[in-house]
């Protein structure tokens, strides 16, 4: 078998990434040990199974093939072999490992911006500490960031985490998350890390530890972390401060390629206020805005815990024109279950500036506006979808619109097929058609 001196690097390269995972696996878990060595070997091996073989003139391949064949008949290990037995190994997609790192994290920002509206000073936060990772500079015993991210409800904190894990690990299931609603008494901080020998629930393990254990690369989310309990701080500073987590059973698990995220809606008054007075979102605005959060904070955080964090990053309460795009990428999503489904979805104007206005409320966030959707669009298309409605066939286009544009009560759609839609045009025309549609469903 033959090594070239570049994949001899990326070997090491990739050992070094992901060797703390190893240490995961005590005494009391050989079987699972024995495995990752397994797939450690398998690099050497070249078996030619069907696991670890792929057709060489397969150009579309990510890895293109994991051996080469010379005229010598020596085996030459290629990227590809490298990275598929680790992507095994850590169930992370291909692409994160053919893809540079450092390409990777640089493009989280704009990747963040086009998905998170509002929030634009956050992910310029965050992707910064995340680069600084990247770059190594960060030590690589500690997890690749720490935040605590607080504002009003409903602004894009959680749904931040999911576009990370999308993005940096390949899938939403890569976020593990834990409601510190749940781990308010003393007696549920356990269930973390598991119950001691003895103890009921001794043998279904640590919601926390399992967890990362399975997903050794993952969003750590934990939500409303001012609920929690005293003591689950205890294990957070263990977390933040040596990158490691002891379970109940004695198995160390690492933390090392993970992001740890914390939520709370501590301070949310004191946000709006403090924008309805400074609108201008400017350094120095932020700075006077976090001078005012921290004793808020410090009542339920403890200094030295705040001090272990990389960044306390601030989200903003949303104005209208955050709203507006927002409900753009709802109805964007909307439209692409629907062309799922073989149809097309349009919405008139009227309709829209109703969900802008209905879905507006700073001290809710988006919430109210994705209720707002699901009465007047998805509800009505629901609706629509299950009637035997005789244009209801691959191809059509529902338009959504309300009942009375005057007084409207509800929303009516429209089953439009391709000579309809080349109708809206003339607004005289669709306006006849929807007299039409409404009278026979009246008469049904």
């Amino acid at each position: 078998m033959k090594y070239s001196y570049k994949k001899l690097m990326q070997i090491e390269g990739l050992h070094n990434q992901v060797q703390l995972d190893r240490f995961s696996y005590s005494e009391e878990w050989p079987e699972e040990s024995n495995k990752q060595e397994e797939k450690v070997e398998a690099i050497n091996s070249g078996k030619e199974d069907e696991t670890l073989t792929k057709d060489p003139s397969d150009k579309n391949d990510v890895m293109k093939a994991d051996f080469a064949i010379t005229m010598t008949g020596q085996i030459v290990v290629t990227a590809g072999t490298v990275a598929r037995v680790v992507a095994e190994w850590t169930g992370l997609p291909l692409t994160n490992f053919s893809q540079d790192e450092k390409v990777r994290f640089r493009g989280l920002g704009p990747e963040l911006t086009g998905s998170i509206i509002g929030q634009p000073r956050a992910i310029q936060v965050i992707s910064k500490s995340l680069l600084r990772y990247a770059a190594g500079m960060r030590n690589p015993d500690r997890p690749i960031g720490s935040f605590l991210l607080i504002g009003p409800t409903g602004v894009g904190k959680t749904e931040l985490t999911k576009k990370i894990a999308e993005y940096l690990f390949g899938s939403q299931r890569s976020l593990i998350r834990l409601d510190m609603s749940e781990y308010m008494e003393k007696h549920t901080v356990s269930r973390l890390i598991g119950s001691p020998p003895g103890y009921v629930g001794y043998e279904e393990g640590g919601q926390l530890t399992d967890a990362v254990l399975t997903k050794p690369y993952s969003i750590v989310l934990f939500d409303e972390m001012e609920k929690a309990h005293p003591d689950v701080f205890n294990l957070l500073l263990q977390i933040l401060d040596d990158g490691i987590l002891s379970d109940s059973n004695g198995r160390i698990v690492s933390f090392a390629n993970t992001i740890i995220f914390l939520t709370s809606n501590m301070g949310a008054d004191t946000i709006l206020t403090f924008c309805d007075n400074h609108p201008s979102r400017t350094d120095a605005n932020e700075t006077k805005l976090k001078k005012e959060l921290m004793p808020i904070l410090e009542t339920r955080f403890r200094p030295e815990f705040l001090n272990r964090l990389d960044e306390i990053v601030v989200f903003y309460p949303l104005n209208q024109n955050s709203i507006n795009d927002i409900a753009f990428l709802m109805l964007q999503d909307v439209d692409d279950r629907l062309a799922e489904k073989g149809y097309s979805f349009l919405i008139t104007s009227r309709l829209l500036n109703l969900i802008r206005r209905e879905g507006f409320n700073p001290a809710y966030g988006a919430r109210p506006l994705r209720r707002t959707i699901t009465k007047w669009v998805e509800d009505p298309i629901s609706e629509t979808l299950l009637l035997d409605h005789p244009k209801l066939e691959s191809g059509c286009t529902l338009l959504v619109d309300l009942d009375n544009p005057q007084s409207p009560k509800a929303s009516q759609v429209l089953v439009l097929n391709p000579d309809d839609v080349q109708a809206l045009r003339n607004p005289a025309e669709i306006l006849k058609s929807a007299s039409k549609q409404s009278a026979s469903n009246d008469e049904s």
